[in-house]
């Protein structure tokens, strides 16, 4: 039992640096995701833009994580150190699936709102800083919360590059044990947990705006 509760235990210090990469590559994603769809529906370097979320999208993860952590060093003669790197990977990859989530939702806005703000002569800046974007992420948040459980799941990549995350911890118990279905077990009630505190937190906030905006 001593044995079990030890391993629990060491495998949740990793919850630690779970969450850092988790939220550290939302705030990443948010950022890059609105300014890709703000571009795209003006129709500003819309070719680019849909190369950049297009690759994105299209390439594995693992390899774009790979590409920052060893291969990006060579180029600009900087290694960033792993957390870095891999914030800056998850962030740049979640950015496209967020995009995307973003064109939805100003799709889903009546498009009288922008022929309303455009003869009102409001700037474009302060259209989309006051009227548009506030709409969005109303409209969006249930699908942002679930791109941040997608990306709590994905940070388990970082084990890869040796990012002493849940799952690296659980990895390496099974490997020093030879026990390998306690320890990813263990891993997996940690992911659930945090899934399920991400879900209660966000219908919370959802029930907060809800009630506010009818009060």
């Amino acid at each position: 039992m001593n044995k079990i509760i030890s391993n629990f235990l060491y495998i949740g210090s990793g919850i630690g640096l779970t969450l850092k990469l988790t939220f550290g590559g939302v705030f990443i994603g948010i950022i890059g995701g609105t300014l890709l769809s703000v571009l795209r529906h003006n129709g500003i370097a819309r070719p680019i833009v849909n190369a950049i979320i297009s690759v994105l999208r299209g390439t594995p993860l693992l390899l774009q994580l790979s590409l920052i952590y060893f291969i990006a060093p060579g180029i600009v003669g900087f290694r960033p150190d792993l957390l870095s790197a891999g914030i800056l990977a998850f962030g740049i990859n979640s950015s496209a699936y967020i995009a995307e989530i973003f064109r939805a939702g100003i799709e889903s806005l009546p498009k009288g709102q922008f022929e309303a703000a455009q003869a009102l002569e409001i700037p474009r800046f302060y259209t989309w800083k006051d009227i548009i974007l506030p709409q969005v992420v109303v409209n969006i948040f249930p699908a942002l919360v679930n791109e941040v459980i997608a990306l709590l799941k994905e940070t388990a990549l970082i084990a890869m590059i040796g990012g002493m995350d849940i799952m690296r911890r659980a990895q390496t118990i099974a490997v020093e044990q030879y026990e390998y279905f306690m320890p990813l077990c263990m891993a997996g009630i940690y992911y659930y947990g945090l899934v399920l505190l991400i879900g209660f937190v966000g219908k919370k906030i959802e029930t907060w705006k809800h009630y506010a905006k009818n009060s």
